[in-house]
């Protein structure tokens, strides 16, 4: 990392440090997955369970895989947080920490259990075949990825606003279906990730806008780079079983797309917004190459919209032709268990 890079987190640390608590809660104080989960040990417990399973069995298969690939993304906690741990001005090692190391430590803690809740939710609903989501678990975590920030602070912090927006709507998306299909549980659950994921983001964006505060013109070059070649989403490399690297992947997205749970008129949109949120268009006293970068960064989300709208219908025209979408995640068919006789 260039040497002035390693100076402004340095110098930052003090203002992030004030700001923490606005964005970080103590854990007592926090929703856990057990406040979402049925209890078992509870005299309620199996009736809970039953409803849950109940309202599952409403949610069509294509939702319920587009659950199981946030699932997974979720699960491959420890390589984002190893992305961030390695940049230069962040210590991870707990005390004497920096402010930096403090909020990736808690933003890992936080971000755990999104996985934890999900997993358990779709294992309790009877529907999917676990075996083979940890497999594919197993080998996201294992190939690992690449998301092209360079071990750069900068880079990596545009990266993680735009990401953590995307990953919002997407379990804003799937709580939409949910409700619309019956699954209060799903509703509820999904509701309460989503929000944590905002606050995530604007976390980060708080990051860049102080960045650009003491080094705009590294920064607007970061930000040129980072949406010029697009981001790419973490689990690009989640893949069934048997399957290639990034297959099941592939096949995540199109579903995604297709029942509009995270589209590329939503990737627009976000580019808008933080583009927008950081007054991009407005900095002054730029470097020559930073300007440059400023108007190429002020005309990105209309040349991308103009594209988005271009291929929209054709797109939609396609998928209407396609055949359905499968995952061997999903089991052939709902069995059916009886589970009105069990007891606590």
């Amino acid at each position: 990392m260039r040497g002035d890079r390693l100076e402004v987190m340095l110098h930052l640390e003090k203002t992030i440090a004030e700001h923490l608590s606005r964005f970080l809660k103590a854990p007592e104080l926090h929703w856990q997955p057990a406040d979402f989960l049925p209890n078992l040990s509870s005299e309620d417990g199996f009736d809970k369970l039953r409803i849950l399973r109940e309202e599952s069995a409403r949610l069509p298969d294509e939702i319920l895989a587009v659950l199981v690939g946030d699932m997974i993304t979720e699960e491959a906690l420890p390589s984002y947080a190893t992305w961030i741990a390695t940049l230069d001005g962040v210590n991870t090692q707990g005390e004497p920490s920096t402010a930096w190391g403090e909020w990736n430590r808690n933003w890992c803690a936080e971000e755990n259990r999104h996985g934890d809740l999900l997993n358990k939710y779709l294992y309790l609903t009877g529907r999917i075949d676990m075996k083979k989501v940890e497999l594919s678990i197993h080998h996201l975590i294992k190939d690992g990825g690449n998301i092209e920030t360079e071990n750069d602070p900068y880079r990596t912090f545009v990266y993680t606003s735009f990401q953590e927006i995307a990953t919002r709507i997407s379990h804003h998306s799937v709580g939409k279906r949910a409700l619309s299909a019956g699954a209060d549980n799903l509703y509820a659950l999904s509701r309460k990730i989503a929000g944590d994921e905002q606050r995530h983001a604007e976390a980060y964006m708080f990051f860049i806008s102080k960045i650009i505060e003491v080094d705009a013109s590294e920064a607007v070059l970061a930000i040129h780079d980072m949406l010029k070649k697009k981001i790419i989403m973490p689990a690009m490399y989640m893949r069934e079983s048997g399957s290639e690297v990034g297959d099941a992947f592939k096949k995540f997205e199109v579903l995604a797309t297709r029942y509009e749970i995270y589209t590329p008129h939503h990737y627009v949109q976000i580019m808008a917004h933080i583009l927008k949120r950081w007054g991009i268009a407005h900095l002054t006293g730029l470097s020559p190459a930073a300007e440059k970068a400023q108007q190429y960064l002020c005309g990105l989300p209309d040349r991308y919209k103009k594209i988005v709208e271009r291929f929209s219908a054709k797109d939609k025209k396609e998928a209407e032709n396609d055949g359905p979408i499968s995952f061997n995640w999903i089991l052939p068919e709902q069995k059916s268990i009886d589970i009105t006789g069990l007891t606590t």
